[in-house]
């Protein structure tokens, strides 16, 4: 499929393939650097080169895990504070006008539901959950980040925060840290999303497939499509024949299956959509 590089009315093309309706939505990290939460390829994740946790590392050293939560304990004060942008809202918007078939969204930060979205698949889970290796109970994020404080009351530490949610500490700041198991049965808690060497499972994938396969056209936004996880959705779109359509700073590895891309920041150029969807539609029924 030819691409199709919009400069001269980016919206306009944009709203015609979107004004159609039964748009799937894939999200990444750049939808949510607006809201001060980094990227992992684009302009705000380049400096950053944390090596980031494995699942095998995490169940497999307690050291490991005392790292871990003690980088995540402080990014979560980030994370936990972030609030929707622009961005998230306009897809919210997208929604409530009934033109996207679902969201499927490879961030955990929660925005998209923070920002009135309901149809959002988080393919790699949630930071605002905590699961049980053993007993698998999920509990809230919040709570524990309270058990956290009460075994940790004269810790503290900052650094650069990550986009997976915790931050860049040294030896010297992680030591002593204390960490918190399960109150159920005392098993080893995990944040509730999918670490490097863990496989996404696969009833969740086959939802978002099916949420492609069932679209008339595949909306991506903020992800640069450089590994499979997100790439294989464009890959399915493109074999089906769905158009596609790049929302991204930079080039992204789905730029020769796709339609229309669009090289802008997310906020302005997503809000500038839903707005000129809108004058396109005219008042909604009832508006005065």
């Amino acid at each position: 499929m030819d691409v199709v590089t919009m400069t001269k009315s980016p919206l306009a093309e944009l709203a015609g393939l979107v004004g159609q309706g039964r748009v799937a939505v894939l999200s990444g990290a750049g939808l949510s650097t607006e809201s001060g939460i980094p990227d992992y390829r684009g302009p705000t994740g380049r400096s950053r080169r944390a090596e980031p946790m494995t699942y095998q590392r995490f169940v497999g050293s307690a050291e490991a895990r005392r790292r871990y939560w003690a980088r995540s304990h402080v990014g979560w004060r980030q994370i936990g504070r972030a609030r929707p942008n622009a961005g998230h809202r306009a897809v919210a918007e997208l929604e409530r006008r009934g033109l996207l078939a679902g969201i499927v969204t490879q961030n955990v930060d929660g925005l998209h539901q923070a920002a009135g979205a309901r149809q959002v698949i988080e393919l790699h889970g949630g930071l605002d959950r905590v699961v049980c290796l053993s007993c698998r109970e999920r509990t809230p994020r919040a709570e524990l980040e309270r058990r956290l404080l009460a075994a940790n009351p004269d810790w503290a530490a900052s650094g650069l925060i990550n986009p997976d949610g915790d931050a860049v500490l040294t030896d010297a700041q992680v030591e002593g840290f204390q960490v918190v198991d399960c109150t159920g049965c005392g098993g080893l808690l995990k944040p509730d999303v999918v670490f490097f060497g863990e496989n996404v499972p696969k009833p969740r994938v086959d939802e978002c497939f099916a949420v492609v396969a069932g679209a008339r056209a595949l909306l991506v936004l903020g992800s640069s499509l450089m590994i499979k996880s997100g790439l294989r959705f464009v890959s399915k779109a493109a074999a089906l024949g769905v158009p596609i359509a790049i929302v991204n700073q930079g080039p992204t590895g789905g730029d020769a299956d796709a339609l229309l891309t669009v090289d802008a920041p997310l906020g302005a150029t997503l809000t500038g959509l839903t707005a000129l969807l809108e004058a396109r539609s005219g008042p909604e029924p009832g508006a005065q």
